[in-house]
């Protein structure tokens, strides 16, 4: 249901057990990973990170996200109506790799003559919310069901810099070694809730999670049923933004600066060079800070599915249990995931099968092409005891026996109580 408001279960309602009834946790990282870097392999650190460096582009990215369900319920309002309500925490981290700027702190600009270093390569996005929810989906014939879900969020955490733009350039000089040139550069950073002069306690996260900062979104959603065997789904997520008013902090720097170095007067033994240098760089580059609240955007994230089902249904093997309706044993099908980051979409191809291993317990494979991996192999399985469901998924499976040199791993797991 919170990936698509559109989704109605057959049961009657459900309860989520507080804190466990849905936790989801993934983090990725394209082209290098934890263990090329710290691997205990005799290789000197130095070599590592300049390996790293020079396989990185500015495309490559690390992003993590964190979804914790504090409460959830549902309830069957009519056969039209399914109504849904919920509270939940997320982390959501992304960032791309600034490589010329990873590449001038590491190298410095004396290596680089006559390149240029884009300052616009630096793109970092990572908040922490509260997201306070209902959603009502309805059947509008046998075949095509609707819904959507308010949210209102609570921004707890936020850093952010993104559309920066400017160059770095240096060339030997005339007058001295080097002539550098700082060009057109507009940096923007912002931050609410984080403090780096004093300590940030448990009272002030929990306190900020309860309407403080607050923004509105929603999602829409979409279930086709093609056939009895045939199903398509559609969805929207986080469309919506956070004002960001408490505990502000930006950070603002403009303009252009050439530098050919300091012409030092011996015979002036009162010039304060250094003093001179820097108030020539804020007149012509000023910045400064402020406590402006600001707006973000969240991430919009787009779902999309196909599945085909066969083999012998539950109502052929029990005509009086009606609840279940048309579940087969056996189908395929195919994800579609993206999410929007401030580099461009993000994009992730699913392809799984699922079978029911009996009447309390159905199985999933998966196979996940992404940014990070082209051998993602995942595995799922959901269980139902008396009112208890459990379920818990995990990706990457083939690579857990050494999760430092992974790319990509994501887990999910929850327990519900489920009234027929």
């Amino acid at each position: 249901m919170l990936l698509n408001p559109g989704v109605q279960p057959t049961y009657k309602g459900h309860i989520g057990i507080p804190f466990l009834s849905g936790i989801h946790s993934n983090i990725g990282t394209s082209e290098v990973t934890f263990a090329d870097l710290f691997r205990n392999d005799n290789v000197d650190f130095n070599i590592k990170v300049r390996n790293a460096i020079s396989r990185i582009t500015s495309d490559d990215y690390v992003s993590f996200n964190n979804q914790i369900e504090i409460l959830s319920g549902s309830y069957k309002l009519n056969n039209k109506d399914y109504l849904s309500v919920g509270f939940y925490t997320e982390i959501d981290v992304f960032s791309n790799y600034p490589k010329d700027i990873i590449e001038l702190v590491n190298d410095g600009n004396g290596t680089n003559l006559n390149k240029t270093f884009l300052l616009s390569q630096v793109n970092v996005k990572a908040e922490g919310i509260s997201v306070l929810h209902a959603g009502i989906s309805r059947k509008l014939n046998s075949k095509l069901t609707v819904g959507t879900r308010l949210k209102i969020y609570s921004g707890i955490a936020n850093i952010m810099s993104t559309n920066n733009t400017g160059s770095f350039y240096t060339e030997l000089g005339s007058d001295n070694i080097y002539t550098h040139y700082l060009s057109n550069l507009n940096f923007n950073g912002y931050s609410s809730g984080v403090s780096f002069d004093r300590e940030v306690t448990s009272k002030d996260i929990i306190s900020k999670a309860f309407f403080k900062n607050l923004g509105l979104g929603f999602d829409i959603g979409i279930v086709y049923q093609l056939d009895k065997q045939t199903r398509l789904t559609a969805s929207l997520l986080d469309i919506g933004f956070v004002n960001y008013s408490e505990d502000i902090k930006n950070i603002r720097a403009r303009g252009s600066y050439t530098f050919s170095g300091i012409e030092f007067q011996y015979d002036s033994a009162n010039s304060n060079y250094w003093e001179d240098l820097k108030n020539d760089l804020e007149s012509r580059v000023p910045s400064g800070e402020n406590k402006e609240s600001y707006s973000v955007m969240r991430p919009i994230k787009f779902n999309a599915s196909y599945k085909y089902s066969w083999g012998r249904s539950r109502n052929e093997k029990n005509c009086s249990d009606m609840t279940y309706r048309d579940f087969y044993n056996n189908a395929v099908g195919a994800q579609l995931f993206s999410v929007f980051r401030p580099t461009g979409p993000k994009i992730a191809l699913t392809g799984f099968y699922e079978k029911r291993l009996s009447k309390k317990i159905n199985t999933k494979l998966t196979y996940t092409i992404d940014d990070f991996s082209y051998k993602n192999f995942g595995f799922g399985l959901s269980t139902k005891i008396g009112k208890f469901q459990l379920y818990g998924l995990i990706d990457n499976i083939f690579e857990l026996t050494d999760i430092a040199d992974s790319n990509s791993a994501s887990f999910q797991m929850g327990i519900n109580l489920i009234f027929k």
